[in-house]
């Protein structure tokens, strides 16, 4: 983010009309800048290099490098740029590969402008609220396909998890159910500023960078047992 407080926004996208739709809406906003575009994964890495965006809207599906391994090597990287993964299907195991390689979220390639705009917004504050319904199905959806339904937690748990204090295991679980920071604070009866006091020490105690890594980790560890409802 520049010292003015303009986010800086990086288009990767193969079709150049989806990157113009993306550009016109983005460029409406006083605070945000579209400063370079991406037609595959490659370029959206040497561009990233080059630009140092805050947000890049990443589609999954690009030819020669995709999305997904664009943005497993811009983690690996440790950029600074969040990733928002850009999808066709709200229910796309190519999102949910996009989540596991370290996006910050993902949306629908038809959202609305408005909706757009908010989510690069929060995505750039680092403080979004990352599992919303949708988001949950999704992750309940690809997990539960990946460990039959019911099945117990895995067997070897995460040694990083015994650094949590008993607080920040409850908010640990309370931050996979998708919950915010304003109605984690009502359920614990404490105040906005000391729930992401320990939201920032989780991230820090187990290594990752937002929170829907936080919830994406949930899942995968077995802390949050996926519904067996399919419609939830």
């Amino acid at each position: 983010m520049t010292g003015d407080g303009t986010i800086k926004v990086l288009l990767a996208d193969d079709q150049p009309l989806l990157r113009m739709g993306f550009r016109l809406i983005l460029e409406g906003e006083p605070d945000l800048d579209v400063v370079g575009e991406a037609s595959d994964g490659k370029e959206a890495l040497a561009q990233a290099a080059a630009l140092r965006p805050d947000v890049i809207l990443m589609d999954v599906r690009m030819p020669g490098m995709d999305g997904i391994e664009a943005t497993r090597q811009l983690s690996a990287l440790d950029s600074s740029a969040r990733v928002i993964i850009l999808t066709t299907f709200d229910l796309d195991e190519y999102a949910f590969a996009g989540l596991q390689a370290g996006a910050s979220a993902f949306l629908l390639k038809d959202v609305a402008p408005e909706e757009l705009v908010h989510a690069v917004r929060l995505v750039a504050s680092g403080d979004a609220v990352v599992a919303p319904r949708v988001t949950q199905r999704l992750l309940e959806t690809y997990v539960r396909g990946g460990r039959p339904q019911g099945q117990a937690p895995p067997q070897h748990r995460d040694p990083l998890l015994d650094e949590l204090t008993p607080r920040e295991t409850e908010m640990l679980q309370a931050i996979a159910e998708g919950l915010s920071n304003a109605e984690i604070a009502h359920k614990f009866f404490l105040s906005e500023a000391t729930v992401k006091t320990h939201v920032r020490r989780i991230l820090t105690k187990l290594h990752l960078r937002d929170r829907v890594q936080v919830v994406v980790y949930a899942y995968e560890s077995g802390l949050v047992i996926p519904s067996n409802n399919p419609d939830y």
